[in-house]
């Protein structure tokens, strides 16, 4: 059983409540541009980059000068309506703090650009952005989740072998990208998948206050 020595964090429905404002936003952004696409088919791939979820539910490029349009609408209906209202899950700083404190290299890997990336660091607060090492946002690789690349580029800089690092997401997008990497991932219920969904994670929690709770028993602390 390996020590696990670093740890690769999701942010979006994972640390912060963001998932439903994405999905809100998409669908609010489509329908400006004559889509009508139901929420319920917008939330299941919210975890996934833009460059798919357009592909997915309108067959359109995000390249393409329509789907540009409606990413940047996304982007900016985000932003003001919902980024204002958004919060951090309960005693998410609280785990983050503790696992520094174990001695436990810790970095970002997200499908967000990076300037919605940094809104969302505001979101969970300087204070709690400042325990991750390093973040990876969309804006530094060619693929988002469910493909490696972020994981993987935040494997190379975490700077540990896979069998020592896991990743912690709330989606099977994040298992998935970790899953091809050789990264075992602990899942979270918060960002509203079901365990039948997660079931390719290694221990699943509610949420940060969850895994803080009983954190002696994961496998952060006993190993993997």
């Amino acid at each position: 059983m390996a020590q696990v020595r670093g740890v690769i964090f999701d942010i979006d429905g994972t640390l912060v409540d963001s998932n439903d404002a994405h999905a809100h936003a998409w669908v609010e952004a489509m329908a400006e541009y004559g889509h009508a696409v139901p929420f319920a088919k917008i939330r299941p791939l919210i975890g996934m980059g833009g460059d798919k979820v357009l592909p997915t539910t309108l067959g359109v490029s995000k390249d393409s000068t329509e789907g540009k349009q409606i990413s940047q609408r996304r982007k900016e209906i985000f932003k003001s309506r919902y980024l204002p209202d958004l919060k951090p899950f309960s005693h998410a700083h609280d785990l983050l703090l503790h696992i520094r404190n174990k001695g436990l290299s810790m970095v970002i890997a997200s499908s967000a650009e990076q300037d919605e990336l940094n809104d969302l660091l505001q979101v969970i607060g300087p204070q709690t952005a400042a325990l991750f090492e390093q973040e990876v946002s969309s804006k530094e690789v060619q693929r988002s989740k469910p493909d490696p690349d972020a994981v993987a580029v935040a494997l190379d800089r975490i700077g540990y072998a896979a069998s020592e690092v896991v990743m912690v997401g709330d989606t099977e997008y994040d298992i998935d990208s970790a899953a091809q990497l050789d990264v075992n991932t602990i899942a979270f219920r918060c960002g509203g998948w079901s365990d039948d969904d997660l079931a390719g994670a290694i221990a699943i929690y509610d949420g940060p206050d969850d895994l803080l709770a009983h954190y002696d028993e994961s496998p952060l602390q006993k190993g993997v």
